[in-house]
């Protein structure tokens, strides 16, 4: 895939960049080893000081950055606002946290002293340069989430981004150069696909991380695993959303449209699967599918759009694909279905509800990344929480109900790395993020997320 920005609400390549040869590698990651025998020395207040001017700059420039989101991969301008402004949140979090979540940690001392030590405790310490694999579907906040926590613990990062968000993935590795942060510290590398595996097997690189597709991140984990090196990998996400008869229906109905279509339905944790028991499933589905069916698709840059384009022509017909193969096979189209009226230049489809979902239907496993949603009929809670779990993926999960009783069941039983009852998942700094199964393995944010990339060392003094 060349590495370009390619506008898809029209088609237009608005910038074309080469990728960087073999001697720039070099180069940068001589100097990412090079600042991270220094960098790793500083204080922790000299890197809150940093991160916090790093906040205050991207704040700055949320509606110039917001823009060049919007152009490069379709987010309705507004989000790609917001995302901004959570970045910088996430950033503070991290320069106002990091002193607490990395602080030495003292064993219990009877346990020290039946080991013969006088003292013991464990330390956090940094593991060297990091490299990130990051997607389009949220430039700024994927990188963000694993720079704010890696930069704090005294790593250096290495940030190969999507082919289809060159400007924003330079704008990361200025903003973090404009806030102070010494030179190498965190580098964007406008490299392809088949440079990874080379960097990652250099042994000055330490770990990486990777927020992608599954086939991506098997690649990665793959190379790493050959190379004895740490991974954390969050992939494709297929999330259930569960509505019980205790829920307010309407208020569900109302949230599950925002849940499914945010960043135009292309995000790893949107609401994909819809189980309603049946109690309450003819009323859901008539609030969900016209909600869904009166959202505004248009230019992502006006203010008033709620779903702009998909992000490539090819994510449009792989939606298209896995929609015809329903509706062959027997699905009822609520709404959509089709490439909405008006539209002849970019790659918009229209927000869709499709019901009467069967295991042999292609969208009953595989992840809709678009303004596609699947509503199921459950009899019971037992019911519900099968469909919920048969997918190969378990990123998060949303459960409306009341029922104390059927709260419990649905936090031991769910398979996914978070559950969210009578709202919709969301990330948010202080909270651990992760999946299981094919969603993949480790975690971010909170102080999962720092100490991802540390070497945990134990320190022990003879008595």
């Amino acid at each position: 895939m060349a590495i370009a920005t390619v506008n898809p609400a029209n088609g237009e390549t608005l910038k074309t960049y080469d990728a960087l040869g073999a001697e720039e590698i070099e180069r940068r990651l001589a100097a990412a080893e090079a600042t991270f025998r220094t960098y790793r020395t500083t204080s922790l207040a000299e890197r809150a000081r940093l991160m916090h001017r790093a906040a205050d700059l991207l704040e700055q420039d949320q509606d110039e950055i917001g823009r060049v989101m919007t152009v490069e991969m379709g987010k309705p301008v507004k989000q790609a606002r917001a995302e901004a402004a959570k970045c910088a949140k996430a950033m503070r979090w991290y320069a106002d946290r990091a002193e607490g979540l990395l602080a030495d940690e003292h064993p219990d001392a009877a346990d020290a002293k039946d080991s013969g030590a006088s003292r013991v405790l464990v330390r956090y310490r940094p593991l060297g340069p990091v490299l990130a694999v990051m997607p389009w579907n949220f430039p700024l906040w994927q990188v963000v989430r694993f720079a704010a926590p890696a930069l704090m613990a005294g790593n250096v990062g290495l940030l190969k981004h999507a082919s289809n968000v060159p400007q924003t993935a330079l704008y990361l590795e200025d903003l973090f150069r404009r806030a102070g942060f010494p030179e190498g510290c965190f580098q964007t590398l406008l490299i392809g696909s088949g440079a990874v595996e080379g960097i990652l097997r250099d042994p000055r690189v330490k770990a990486a991380t990777l927020t992608g597709s599954e086939p991506a991140g098997r690649a990665v984990a793959s190379v790493a695993g050959d190379e004895v090196k740490k991974t954390v990998l969050e992939l494709g996400g297929s999330d259930p959303y569960v509505v019980m008869p205790s829920a307010d229906v309407e208020r569900a109905a109302r949230t599950a449209v925002t849940a499914r279509v945010q960043n135009n339905g292309q995000s790893c944790i949107a609401a994909k699967r819809f189980i309603v028991h049946t109690d309450v499933f003819d009323t859901f589905a008539e609030h969900f599918a016209g909600g869904m069916r009166a959202l505004k698709v248009g230019d992502p840059l006006d203010e008033d759009t709620e779903v702009g384009p998909l992000s490539t022509e090819q994510g449009r017909t792989d939606l298209e694909e896995l929609v015809e193969d329903a509706v062959e096979n027997g699905a009822t189209v609520l709404c959509g279905g089709e490439r909405p009226d008006g539209f002849s230049d970019g790659w918009y489809y229209a927000p869709t509800v499709l019901t009467d979902i069967t295991p042999e239907m292609r969208v009953h496993q595989e992840e809709t990344f678009g303004p596609v949603a699947t509503l199921y009929r459950a009899a019971d809670l037992e019911e519900a929480i099968t469909l919920a779990n048969d997918t190969p993926f378990g990123l998060s999960s949303n459960v409306w109900t009341r029922d104390e009783a059927e709260v419990e069941r649905f936090v031991r039983d769910i398979e996914a790395g978070g559950v969210f009852f009578n709202g919709m998942t969301a990330s948010h700094p202080a909270f651990p993020f992760g999946g299981e199964k094919r969603s993949g393995y480790g975690r971010e944010l909170s102080e999962h997320g720092i100490r991802e990339f540390c070497n945990i060392t134990t320190v022990w003094h003879g008595a």
